[in-house]
């Protein structure tokens, strides 16, 4: 019978080849790494990406030059529609502050740079302004303006400045181009993804002509430190580590998102040597780039040691330290019994991980290492809300909604998953760190809107990947050439079709349909992007569009600016503003004014006080513009334009920061609301919101105003509703300027002789009445209940004053705030004992009866002060001083609201 065992089919032969086969040796176990992983060559190869596969003939460079070359063209010009339509202006509000700074560095040089002290902001505190500031991007403008003039290229340090955004953004589109490049070894992606981030909405948000943030290098500086790192991590180059560390470096000076450089490097490292791809170049770029890095990094004076306190930058040193010991143990792994040394590992490893844990912790509780503020809202949304509304108020930090995904990415959100897809169908170390970077981006996107620019560059590396692959694919499959297949013993075989199996399953008609799809995505994409940045990001704040007349001529109101023009020449040049801290750069640099707050939000406390002076009536109110000097108060309203980004609409934010650190000094958020809970102008207003000073500066003299024909006297067009209360009255203000627009509103604090309930002289006779026991005591003790707080004098001994509370720092030096806290405090009087500089004073019900002896008030106490720019208690010696006349009004070039 025959026999009916199968056998074993014979192996196919190998094909014909001049050289003999080499077989592929094993993997020994003292050749793993730790935990037994097998070596990065024999498991995924050299870790590098293949060789491009598309043919190139000889002039494809030269061609692939050129359209590069036009790609920065276009990345520069599409930036210039606000140049063209609104003339060479700074945007914005923190422009403002960059340019004033860049021109100090420009005029005084680098070492007055470092030491300037601006007292034109947050007074009285003032601010040190080298080492607070990122200064890459003043460095930047100023090295290029002197460069230009050097070479007799006559350029004014403003559009040196206007012009510096679109210059980098060129920069970007080659960043862009050789990042991908490097990834994917594709020109034609590398193409792509340079002439996406050309005019991506989203980073043309932050890079318009104009817009002088740090953005508009950062990006720059973000991307080309991402390329030097996978060029190193590819070679395995010290100089390209060096590199790294010094992109890094001007990346640390020009932008806080270094932070999330200092993360996504560490982040790559980690998932290479987990996913077994450790290797020597690995190593040396990891090594080199972190302990240059954070040397340079530490020289940037607004940083310095943050590079080790903060607890954002932990995870650097963390990893630094565990790839020492992973490159030590996977030495000993070579020269060491693997099964020896792995118990010894495992141990360690878990030991060294805990012992970091615990480390950080400790240092947490400790407060040595910090998290800030928004790197926590990052890793918690709800954080900032909670307990740090400051941060919560500025409109950037919001979370992210989907409508923002597509209005400022377009076809990069449904593209970028498709190149994800080809990166993980051929691996590579680059392509890791490519997808790591577009996952932990997402994520930070959705959490706060100004994110969506740290997610641009990589939507569009990632869209030009996949749709490059998706048009390569479709359209080889048009023309189909015929390659042998092998057979048998190494003969030729039968033609077959490349992609044989892909033409089964699409035919011809849907494979144009496909190509025609993505070319009509990319136009598309073109023509949103243009729109994108002519009509929504090319509009200086500085300059208000309000639409067209029926001729086309653009409506522009230009209250901004003719108010700050009217602050320069017509107050006194120390005249201090008080307004919300949204308008502070701006006035600093256009009207050269000393501002409370500004931009910089650096002082929590101070941006409460402003709030709380806000929030309260102008009794309350006037204690604290005392305190601060305040000359004039500067409000935005839009009620008769319709202007929504007014303080009316910000209301609640200056309450909430207020509330936080006045609890118990101010109303809370529920009194200023209506009855139903709601935020209303109208007549169902809360009393406390009517009575409050914004709600007073915004809507006097409006009941007046006929804003639309079909509506009543006082109708708010950005509320749509009339106001509850046209009749204002003020006490201590008096309307100084109103723009053409009403836009702008500017009341200047009366002086203490202008107000008719001041009379701190007539006080001090009453009291003296009520310690002499004469008859009309009673009626004085009536008097004083009604009329709040009475100030006694100056005294050398403070046993004089029965039920006393203490009172000491600069409440306790200054009169107006003195006599603000006795009022809270429900204290009948008030008074200053030992005459000592450091505010020892006392609020009290009772003076005894022997207190004659120690009065001090015959040393100048028992009279108003001279001068109302200066906070004045007893121990002031400004009372004294002659009083500053103010300046004559000069007329304004822009044309001005009548004033009563």
């Amino acid at each position: 019978m025959p026999n009916k065992s199968k056998k074993r089919p014979a192996k196919p032969a190998a094909p014909a080849s001049d050289a003999p086969a080499v077989p592929r040796p094993k993997a020994r176990t003292a050749d793993r790494g730790p935990g037994g992983i097998i070596p990065l060559e024999e498991k995924f190869g050299n870790g590098l990406p293949k060789a491009p596969v598309e043919e190139l003939h000889e002039w494809s460079k030269v061609y692939a030059a050129v359209t590069l070359g036009m790609i920065c063209a276009l990345a520069f010009f599409i930036r210039l529609f606000a140049v063209v339509r609104y003339e060479s202006v700074i945007h914005e509000f923190d422009p403002y502050f960059n340019f004033r700074t860049t021109k100090y560095l420009a005029s005084e040089g680098f070492m007055d740079f470092l030491n300037w002290f601006d007292d034109r902001g947050w007074y009285p505190l003032g601010r040190t302004i080298g080492g607070t500031i990122y200064p890459g991007l003043m460095y930047t403008a100023a090295v290029l303006y002197w460069l230009l003039n050097f070479l007799n290229i006559s350029v004014n340090i403003r559009n040196m400045c206007v012009f510096l955004a679109p210059l980098f953004a060129a920069n970007t589109a080659l960043a862009a181009f050789f990042l991908t490049k490097e990834v994917t070894r594709r020109t034609s992606a590398s193409l792509l993804a340079a002439a996406f981030i050309a005019i991506v909405p989203s980073y043309i948000s932050r890079s318009v002509g104009g817009s002088y943030d740090n953005e508009g290098v950062a990006i720059f500086a973000l991307l080309f430190v991402f390329y030097l790192w996978i060029k190193a991590v590819h070679t395995g180059s010290m100089l390209y580590a060096a590199a790294t560390a010094l992109a890094y470096f001007y990346m640390v000076a020009a932008w806080g998102g270094y932070v999330f450089i200092i993360n996504m490097i560490p982040i790559h490292t980690v998932v290479l040597v987990v996913a077994g791809r450790f290797s020597k170049r690995l190593y040396v770029a990891y090594s080199i780039f972190y302990v240059i890095g954070s040397i340079c990094a530490m020289m940037v004076p607004f940083v310095g040691f943050n590079v080790v306190q903060q607890a954002e930058c932990a995870a650097s040193h963390g990893v630094f330290v565990g790839l020492q010991v992973y490159a030590i143990v996977s030495h000993l792994y070579r020269i060491v019994d693997a099964r020896v040394l792995r118990r010894v590992f495992v141990v360690g490893a878990a030991g060294l991980v805990g012992a970091f844990g615990a480390f950080l912790i400790a240092l947490q509780l400790t407060g040595k290492v910090q998290w800030t503020g928004r790197s926590l809202t990052l890793l918690d949304p709800t954080y900032a809300t909670k307990y740090i509304p400051i941060i919560a108020s500025v409109s950037e930090h919001q979370p992210t909604t989907w409508t923002s995904f597509f209005f400022d990415l377009h076809v990069l959100v449904p593209l970028a998953p498709v190149g994800l897809y080809f990166l993980f169908d051929d691996i590579s170390d680059g392509g890791i760190f490519v997808i790591l970077y577009g996952t932990v981006a997402w994520y930070f996107a959705g959490v706060m809107v100004r994110l969506m620019l740290t997610l641009a560059p990589i939507a569009c590396i990632l869209s030009a990947i996949g749709i490059s692959k998706l048009l390569q694919r479709f359209s080889s499959q048009l023309v189909f050439e015929d390659e042998p297949t092998s057979a048998g013993g190494g003969g030729g075989g039968k033609a077959k079709p490349k992609y044989a199996s892909l033409k089964d399953l699409l035919n011809k008609p849907l494979q144009l349909l496909v190509l025609l799809g993505c070319t009509g995505l990319l136009g598309f994409y073109g023509f949103h992007a243009t729109y994108v940045s002519s009509m929504a990001y090319s509009s200086p704040s500085i300059v208000i569009e309000a639409g067209r007349m029926a001729n086309g001529a653009r409506v522009l109101y230009d209250d901004y600016r003719e108010a700050y023009y009217w602050l320069r020449h017509n107050t006194h040049p120390d005249a201090k503003i008080a307004s919300w801290w949204d308008y502070g750069y701006q006035m600093s640099a256009m009207a050269n004014r000393t501002v409370l707050v500004d931009n910089n939000t650096w002082n929590n406390t101070h941006i409460a006080t402003v709030g709380r002076m806000l929030a309260s009536t102008e009794d309350k109110a006037l204690p604290i513009l005392r305190s601060l000097d305040v000359d004039y108060v500067l409000v935005i309203f839009g009620g008769l334009t319709g202007y929504s980004s007014d303080d009316v609409n910000k209301f609640l934010w200056p309450v909430r920061i207020g509330s936080g650190v006045y609890p118990n000094d101010m109303p809370s958020e529920r009194e200023f609301l209506s009855p139903h809970g709601g935020f209303d102008i109208g007549p169902g207003a809360s009393k406390t919101f009517k009575n409050c000073v914004l709600y007073k500066l915004c809507y006097y003299r409006f009941g007046e105003v006929q804003t639309d024909y079909s509506k009543p006297p006082g109708y708010d067009r950005s509320r749509n509703k009339e106001v509850g209360d046209k009749d204002i009255k003020l006490k201590i203000f008096h309307e100084a300027f109103t723009s053409e627009h009403w836009i702008v509103r500017i009341y200047k604090v009366k002086t203490d002789e202008e107000l008719e309930n001041f009379t701190p002289t007539e006080n001090i006779k009453e009291v003296r009445k009520l310690t002499s026991g004469s008859a009309s005591s009673k009626k004085s003790k009536d008097k004083d209940r009604k009329s709040g707080p009475v100030f006694v004098g100056c005294f050398s001994d403070e046993n004089m004053f029965q039920r006393r509370k203490y009172v000491g720092g600069s409440t306790g030096a200054n009169f107006n705030l003195l006599k603000y806290h006795a009022e809270n405090a429900g204290s009948r009087y008030f008074a200053v004992a030992r005459n000592v500089n450091d505010g020892h004073a006392f609020t009290f019900d009772l003076l005894s009866g022997g207190g004659a002896k120690g009065d001090l008030t015959g040393g100048g106490c028992d009279r108003p002060c001279l001068d109302e720019q200066t906070p004045c208690g007893c121990t002031d010696t400004a009372c004294t001083a002659k009083k500053v006349p103010n300046p004559k009004p000069k007329p304004s070039p822009y044309r001005t609201q009548p004033q009563p």
